[in-house]
């Protein structure tokens, strides 16, 4: 992939969710507690909560709990259900953002390894569900991110292909991945730099430490 691709603006944007465009680390951090706690597993620090979720409850419990992940799972859903409409905190400057880059004809979508049901709640919670053309979240492709197929679904009926025309942006190296699987341009929105080592496979193209930073950027192209 041509990184001259950062000089031209974007057909399409896919944006991470889960703190990229909202603040949800209090809320997981919860869910995942309680699940812990139920099961007999020492809870995670946030510390930890926040460097160790990536991937889908589908792609990781089975890992954590074994042979009762699904169970875990339901008792994890059960509780995010119950708490994370009330707790929504966009991150600064996302909902001027998307409204700017809807009017300016950016095609927006979110590719969220969040299970999409609670996505789409949250999105309509919001207000924001017509700034995107799909909000695709766990389960409802194939494979998850950091697989292409959410991906292709984000960017079904919208005309545009994957390649340097589309930005994934997100705030983790799952996303970057994401991006450079698909062939698409991996951007990182988060108000730290990248770690010495943490991008060593899957490098972004270019670090924003904000939404407003990235929004910015975008207008003076």
């Amino acid at each position: 992939m041509n990184v001259s691709s950062l000089n031209t603006r974007p057909k399409a944007i896919l944006f991470d969710w889960d703190n990229t465009l909202i603040d949800s680390w209090p809320v997981i951090h919860d869910a995942l507690s309680a699940t812990f706690k139920a099961f007999g597993l020492d809870p995670w620090t946030m510390d930890q909560t926040r460097q160790r979720v990536r991937k889908s409850l589908r792609d990781s419990f089975s890992g954590l709990f074994g042979e009762r992940w699904e169970e875990a799972g339901e008792f994890f859903y059960e509780r995010f259900a119950a708490i994370h409409l009330e707790n929504l905190h966009p991150l600064p400057g996302a909902g001027p953002m998307l409204a700017e880059l809807k009017g300016q004809g950016v095609y927006l979508g979110v590719i969220s390894n969040k299970k999409g049901d609670f996505l789409r709640l949250e999105a309509s919670r919001l207000g924001w569900s017509a700034y995107f053309g799909g909000l695709v979240g766990a389960t409802d492709a194939k494979r998850d991110k950091p697989a292409t197929e959410p991906v292709d679904l984000a960017l079904h009926g919208s005309g545009v292909a994957r390649g340097g025309d589309v930005w994934i942006a997100g705030d983790a190296d799952i996303d970057m991945e994401c991006a450079l699987n698909a062939g698409c341009i991996p951007i990182l929105v988060r108000e730290n730099p990248p770690g010495d080592d943490e991008f060593n496979a899957h490098k972004p193209y270019r670090h924003f430490k904000g939404l407003q930073e990235l929004t910015k950027y975008i207008r003076e192209l």
